[in-house]
């Protein structure tokens, strides 16, 4: 206990070590995040200033641009007046200079035109990259605020397997102390132990002196007293009456006498089931009233139709054996012979079911190839072939353990005393084992029918049918139960030693030997009853005459009392095979009879009339014992259950206090049917429960490994984005030297206009100074 403990100890130090490297790791990772993400926020920063200097830049620019568009307006406007001065010269006196002028003023007014052009070129260049600019910048934007959102749903998944490590460290931490107190507890009790074993020892010591100083004195009686030893050859010892046991050979014949009636019950079990798998053959999945069916299940019904043949010696070999046991004899593996036959029956029965365990897995095949059968139906079929397959293999072991166990009545030399007890345990789990198999059956066969129930084709002799296998399944599932505990109960007295064993100087046991053993046992308790018995008297002659006619008269008479009892004995035969036709018919007849109640009862509770004539239905019932049509009866007949049940049948006061019994007792066995099936029931959505427990057990766990698989991804997509955050960083600052660079030249250009157009205004003024000299 204390090992365990330890290395339960180890293991969860183990796990809280890995757990805590795990928080490490990813508290680092957290940290790192933070600070990625501060140093993202500065570079944002610093990218803002960058942009508000550019627009800054850009307004500027645009200041600059007005006030050069002004200056033009105005050098426009000065043009107009000098034109129309040169035009009012003109017509004063029309000379060659002015038509130079004019002509220069147009090569100026057209290059003015292409500066104008090229400022408005400029302007628009400038527009858009603004727009790309700011485009690009809300883009940049929005990718901060998803990956800030992802950041925080990482950091929210992180926070939550922080503290689902602080719970399991806070579980390890309790488990720890937990085992702390227990370990304690053990030290202590070990501690105890030791003590009692130090005091055992001085116990043993002792009595260890005191038994040599008897086995010495024993000894120098037996040197002294006993003349010789009888016990030294062990073949003749095992011709020695043993002392009789009564109280053992009362338990063996009551223990017997269960076995009987278990087997009983398992015999009729076995031939319900046969029986109406048979007849479910014949109508499922073609009925053979209306058309052929398979090869295979042909067969397969042949091999069903001689289970009796097989089951029924069971029972008499059965009987055999428990009449066999008496209160006279001894009754050991070596004397009861008459479990030799019983194996022998039990494994042609065994080779019986290897013989059609194939044809019934093949018959359910054919079953699933049936058009009308679902996917669920064929797992069901499923479940059932292997639930047969397991049920041969079951009763294969059984029927080892059991020819081994009838051995030591042929061969004892064959089986040695020490593995009975091993034999008797190997078998009492074997039938829990069964029982196991049968209960499996039995669920997974009622699942079978009620999907069954639910197709459109299924007939009413089906239902029956299923109705009557299930309730087989159900006996036999409740027959290999009562067996296996009652199998486990008594278990002690199968393994209590032999009568043989116990006595000194005897070895394997010879069953000829252990007959003629028996033999003198009985001469003996004849010898002694003899001498117990008083003499009778002897008879006068005179009534031995008159007794002699009567003798005479006896013996004729024998021979036609033996016929009787012949013609009795076939009579009884034929009633016992009518009886089983007739059971069956009765439990058909039962089903239908409660299905009908149950449709009297809906129809009744739709109906709800009130009518003065009460109970004539029920009293009808109990006088023909068959349920009468609804259509021969009143439809507003409803049962009053406050007035009580007047029958109208004539029966006398003892019968009909019987049938009172007899339905009382029936109600009860009723109820406690519907108790073991409500039982069974919850065993079984139990069992589903935790099967499902189980499963989202491990879908949890796949969930988790899915989270953290998603972590893992997450991390791989931070990193993703962050070097492409800087690859945008790179193209964006690459993007702003273009534009720096753009305006620059713009700049130049600009100076250079500026410069065209301070030579223009020169050129024009100096025009107008000579234009007004002249």
């Amino acid at each position: 206990m204390a090992a365990d403990l330890h290395a339960k100890y180890q293991k969860l130090a183990q796990e809280y070590s890995k757990l805590r490297a795990q928080n490490q790791v990813l508290k680092k990772a957290v940290v790192d995040e933070q600070g990625q993400g501060a140093s993202l926020k500065e570079e944002l920063k610093m990218k803002d200033q960058s942009v508000r200097k550019l627009q800054q830049e850009m307004d500027s620019l645009t200041f600059r641009n007005q006030q050069l568009a002004k200056r033009v307006e105005l050098l426009q406007e000065e043009l107009v007046t000098t034109e129309a001065k040169g035009k009012k010269s003109k017509q004063k006196s029309v000379d060659p200079p002015s038509q130079m002028s004019q002509q220069r003023q147009s090569v100026f007014d057209e290059d003015l035109q292409n500066k104008i052009q090229e400022n408005e070129r400029l302007h628009r260049e400038i527009q858009e990259a603004q727009a790309k600019h700011s485009h690009t910048e809300t883009d940049l934007r929005e990718r901060l605020l998803v990956l800030e959102k992802d950041a925080m749903q990482h950091k929210a998944v992180i926070d939550g397997l922080k503290m689902k490590y602080m719970d399991t460290i806070e579980k390890l931490q309790n488990d720890k102390a937990n085992l702390e107190v227990k370990s304690q507890s053990l030290e202590r009790e070990a501690k105890d132990c030791r003590l009692r074993t130090e005091e055992c020892q001085q116990q043993l010591k002792n009595i260890h002196t005191d038994l040599s100083s008897r086995l010495d004195q024993s000894l120098s009686i037996i040197q002294d007293k006993v003349p010789f030893n009888d016990t030294s050859c062990a073949e003749y010892s095992t011709l020695d009456v043993p002392v009789h046991d009564r109280r053992h050979q009362l338990k063996a014949r009551d223990v017997s006498g269960q076995a009987l009636t278990f087997l009983r019950d398992l015999v009729g079990a076995l031939l319900n089931l046969h029986t109406y798998t048979e007849q479910r053959i014949q109508i499922y999945p073609i009925d053979s009233a209306t058309d052929t069916i398979s090869p295979l299940n042909q067969k397969f019904s042949e091999y069903l139709h001689e289970n009796a043949s097989y089951v029924r010696p069971l029972e008499e070999r059965m009987l055999n054996l428990f009449e066999s046991i008496t209160e006279e004899t001894l009754t050991t593996l070596e004397t009861t012979v008459k479990l030799k036959p019983f194996s022998d029956v039990f494994t042609t029965y065994v080779y019986f079911l290897k013989k059609i365990l194939p044809y019934q897995l093949k018959s359910l095949e054919e079953e699933c190839e049936y058009s009308v059968c679902t996917a669920s139906l064929q797992a069901r079929n499923m479940e059932l072939q292997s639930d047969m397959k397991k049920m041969t293999a079951v009763f294969e072991k059984l029927q080892v353990y059991i020819s081994l166990l009838a051995l030591p009545s042929t061969k004892p030399e064959m089986l040695l005393q020490t593995n009975y007890n091993v034999i008797f345990t190997q078998l009492a789990a074997c039938l829990h084992s069964l029982h196991d198999v049968m209960k499996d059956i039995s669920k997974h066969y009622s699942k079978k029918v009620s999907l069954e129930q639910e197709l459109p084709t299924i007939t009413q002799k089906l239902k029956n049918t299923n109705d009557c296998i299930l309730s087989s399944v159900v006996a036999l599932s409740n027959v290999t139960g009562k067996i296996g505990t009652f199998f486990s109960n008594n278990l002690d007295f199968f393994t209590v030693p032999s009568v043989y064993s116990s006595r000194i100087g005897m070895g394997v046991i010879d069953p000829l030997a252990a007959e003629c053993m028996l033999e003198n046992k009985k001469k003996a308790a004849a010898y002694i009853k003899s001498l117990k018995k008083p003499r009778p008297g002897s008879v006068p002659y005179e009534e031995a005459l008159a007794n002699r006619k009567t003798i005479l008269s006896s013996t004729e008479s024998r021979e036609g009392l033996s016929q009787q009892v012949q013609q009795s004995q076939e009579k009884i035969a034929k009633l016992e095979q009518e009886k089983e036709h007739w059971m069956l018919e009765a439990q058909l007849a039962k089903i239908k009879l409660e299905k009908e109640n149950q449709r009297l009862t809906e129809l009744e509770n739709q109906l709800k009339p009130t009518v003065t004539g009460k109970m004539t239905f029920v009293g009808a019932v109990q006088e023909n014992g068959t349920i009468p049509k609804l259509e021969e009866e009143s439809p507003l007949v409803e049962k009053d259950s406050k007035e009580p049940v007047r029958s109208t049948s004539l029966i006398p006061d003892a019968e009909s206090r019987e049938q009172l019994i007899k339905n009382h007792y029936m109600m009860r066995v009723a109820e406690l049917t519907s108790q073991l099936q409500i039982g069974d029931s919850k065993s079984v959505h139990f069992y589903a429960e935790c099967r499902a427990l189980a499963k989202r057990l491990a879908l949890a766990e796949k969930s988790r490994e899915a989270l953290l698989e998603e972590v893992k991804v997450a991390n791989q997509n931070i990193v993703r984005l962050q070097d492409e955050l800087m690859t945008t960083k790179r193209s964006y600052e690459d993007q702003l030297s273009m534009m720096s660079d753009h305006l620059c030249s713009m700049n130049e250009t600009l100076s250079k206009q500026r410069e065209e157009i301070d030579s223009l205004r020169m050129g024009s003024k100096g025009n107008a100074k000579k234009n007004r000299g002249r």
